[in-house]
């Protein structure tokens, strides 16, 4: 029998949520600590977990020992380790969810770094010169190869050299053995960033609102203190300048930096910033990139030879040593949050608790912040920074609200562009200067509706409308992709005589549109639709920013952060539609993109304009959005929410139920939220049982309640007793949602 010094308690990767102990030897104790990666038996199979504790006893009378440790070190740092608990805790997840965040599937599967052949010279150029001469006429592929080496300093990689010279493996082989060159493995590095030069740039000098902000957070910094500072700063108003110079403040003082963007478009544009003021290696995390490279980049960030870390919102898990500063920027951004898998996390507010762990200094930067984080602002949580100027010479552009109602009575009928847009955008293109056209949904007709019964046409697997896309020539589904080509003749639910009718116009029918006025006028869209390859985003935001187009029509992905000099003009086309939604992060979400698109015109020396249309030109999110009136329209809001009890006075969640039948997955929501109103403390508050706004999403029926409290902590232990009694069936999936960014869908 096994003699066991001590027990390690350990979470699977497999479906299983609770710790399972395992034995250790007295060899293994030395190498087993919190994080470590092992191998361990269960049920016949070796599976791989993850130590969560060491224990000089066990509750178990029967243990097995582990098989085999797979880190030499553990793979989570100290930090990161205790932020999965908490994550885990506070977003009612599972651990194992949180660790397949937290590691990359490379590091998961034991991925090994890439190694290529590299090929040296084994003799000086003057030999090998003569040596080419000779042959030449004999062996012509031989000498070839030579020749290309000559003017390499150190030596070329093998695939590089086949290629240079069109030749074959076996020539270079042959040179090897008559022990002219040397053939040997190197790692190659696969990062995604490209060695192109930039010219370097220095720190400009900074306003008085910008030197105050930047003073706070280096004081921060230097006392090595934890503390979250909101930096409010109206559009143009220099808050990357900022943040550039408290991370050289942060590299002086030997930390590290994580620096977060919302949007893969946003990274091109920040790389170019950072690496032109920075000589230190910058890591990139983002969904785009492969296996490979991520796997690579995890390793750069671990060892500590890269000092900055620029991605998306799972950047915030990154490995880095020596954390001093986290950025969080554009913070007021909804794709900071996961909302589709689990763990439902904020990268915003996980961003302030890794700082808290590390006692790290926090910047969340935003033009319209969060309402959230601006109350904990006022109350004092957050150090407020406000910059309220641009920092160029520049003014913040005018903006107009045109009234749709009326240009659809002039023009008789739907109209896309106002007679005022129309005009100031052919000024524009006369004048040589740019403009960006935003719409908030692609496709190109976003239904296909019956005239006889008026129904739409609905996708087989969803209960949504389908959007029809003229490029190919079909009906899709934005949910699970699923595609009618070429769209139907006939309504599929009454097979009425009349035709059917498109309805309602995306990015592909403005663009369109726009091409049938102007002929002449160069358009790009950026979109799902157009930016579904790898680097795509990048090279369409490249061709704008170099002229190669007049009008960038697009959707939210170009409402934020972009800094495009030429553009003097901006047309918001449909600015209320986000406000019929019923969800009490309506008016928000409307306002804070209407501001930020707002905000890329007159960023350059030429005076900027904006040109609002919506056919409810009384609201007040328009009214406040038009006149940048950030703390106007927050005062608004944050009443209502007070009033209501939606946060920040609460906290939220929604638990969304999903099945294959319809009656049943309803009454397994209606049986969890009885249960939770025994279990839970009486202060929390529990709406009905609803159909999600997409009732039916890939063949599953799906149904939600809302729930609030003072602090969601007592859900994750009423959820996991109740998960022991077995009170959700196997044919019911439940999805936590802890302070969602919807309430409806």
């Amino acid at each position: 029998m096994t003699h066991f010094v001590a027990y390690a308690s350990i979470i699977l990767d497999v479906a299983v949520d609770k710790t399972l102990d395992y034995g250790l030897t007295a060899d293994q104790q030395p190498l087993v600590q919190p994080g470590t990666r092992v191998q361990v038996p269960v049920r016949g199979h070796s599976r791989t977990g993850y130590v969560l504790d060491i224990k000089s006893h066990s509750a178990f009378k029967s243990v097995k020992p582990i098989e085999q440790i797979l880190s030499d070190a553990p793979l989570l740092t100290p930090d990161l380790f205790q932020l999965a608990l908490w994550v885990s805790r506070y977003y009612c997840a599972p651990l194992r969810d949180i660790f397949r965040i937290l590691l990359p599937p490379g590091i998961r599967k034991g991925m090994s770094h890439k190694e290529q052949l590299f090929v040296m010279r084994n003799k000086t150029r003057e030999e090998l010169s003569v040596l080419c001469t000779q042959l030449r006429l004999k062996k012509p592929a031989q000498a070839l190869i030579l020749e290309a080496l000559l003017p390499v300093k150190k030596g070329i990689l093998l695939s590089q050299l086949l290629e240079e010279t069109k030749s074959s493996r076996s020539s270079v082989e042959a040179l090897a053995k008559q022990g002219l060159l040397t053939l040997d493995y190197v790692r190659v590095d696969r990062s995604p960033l490209v060695d192109e030069e930039y010219f370097p740039t220095k720190s400009k000098i900074l306003n008085p609102d910008q030197a105050a902000a930047l003073s706070k957070i280096t004081n921060s910094l230097k006392n090595q203190i934890f503390e979250t500072h909101l930096l409010y700063g109206i559009t143009g108003s220099g808050k990357t300048e900022v943040y550039l110079q408290a991370i050289e403040a942060a590299l002086q003082a030997g930390k590290s930096t994580i620096m977060l963007v919302p949007e893969i478009s946003l990274t091109a544009q920040t790389i170019e910033r950072f690496r032109s003021r920075f000589q230190e290696k910058i890591a990139i995390l983002h969904h785009r990139l492969s296996q490979g490279e991520r796997h690579d980049e995890w390793h750069h960030i671990r060892s500590g030879k890269a000092k900055i870390v620029i991605g998306a919102r799972s950047a915030i898990f990154s490995p880095v040593m020596n954390l001093g500063l986290i950025i969080v920027d554009e913070e007021h951004e909804q794709s900071y949050k996961q909302s589709d898998l689990s763990p439902c996390y904020q990268a915003r507010d996980v961003a302030v608790m890794r700082g808290k762990l590390t006692h790290s200094t926090v910047i969340l930067g935003s033009a319209t912040p969060s309402l959230e984080s601006y109350y904990n602002a006022q109350c004092g949580k957050y150090t407020l920074s406000v910059l309220s100027q641009r920092a160029e010479v520049n003014a913040l552009p005018t903006v107009t609200i045109v009234d749709m109602r009326k240009e659809f009575e002039k023009a008789k009928g739907y109209t896309h562009f106002s007679e005022l847009l129309l005009n100031h955008l052919e000024k524009r293109h006369q004048q040589g200067e740019q403009t960006i056209l935003f719409l908030n949904r692609r496709g190109y007709h976003t239904l296909l509706r019956c005239q006889d019964c008026q129904k739409t046409v609905k996708c087989a697997h969803c209960d949504v409308s389908m959007t029809f896309h003229l490029g190919d020539n079909c009906l899709s589904c934005h949910l699970c992709g699923y595609q009618l080509n070429p769209p139907p003749r006939e309504c599929p639910t009454c097979k009425g005589k009349n035709p059917l009718k498109f309805r309602g116009a995306g990015t592909e029918q403005i663009e369109r549109a726009l091409h049938a006025i102007f002929p002449s006028i160069r358009t790009l869209r950026i979109d799902a639709d157009t930016t579904k390859h790898k680097g795509s985003h990048q090279k369409l935001l490249r061709d704008f920013g170099t002229g190669k187009a007049d009008v960038l029509i697009g959707t939210q992905m170009i409402a934020k952060g972009l800094h495009f000099p030429e553009v003097t003009l901006v047309g918001v086309l449909n600015s209320d539609a986000g406000l019929n939604i019923p969800d009490f992060r309506a008016s928000e979400t409307v306002f804070q993109l209407i501001t930020q698109v707002a905000g890329r015109a007159g960023r350059g020396v030429r005076p900027g304009e904006v040109i609002i249309q919506t056919a409810i030109p009384e609201n007040a999110t328009i009214q406040y959005a038009a006149n940048q009136d950030y703390v106007g329209f927050y005062q608004e809001e944050i009443a209502i929410r007070d009033l209501f009890r939606y946060p920040p006075f609460t906290h939220m969640a929604k638990l969304v139920f999903s099945g294959e039948q319809s009656t049943m997955t309803q009454q397994v929501a209606e049986q969890v939220r009885q249960a939770l109103i025994q279990h839970l403390p009486p202060h929390f508050e529990f709406n009905s049982v609803v159909p999600c706004g997409y009732a039916k999403v890939k063949d599953l029926h799906r149904y939600q309640f809302l729930l609030r409290g003072p602090s969601l902590y007592p859900l994750n232990a009423a959820l996991q007793q109740m998960q022991q009694q077995n009170l959700i069936p196997r044919q019911v999936r439940l999805f936590v949602d802890i302070n969602p960014s919807s309430t409806f869908f």
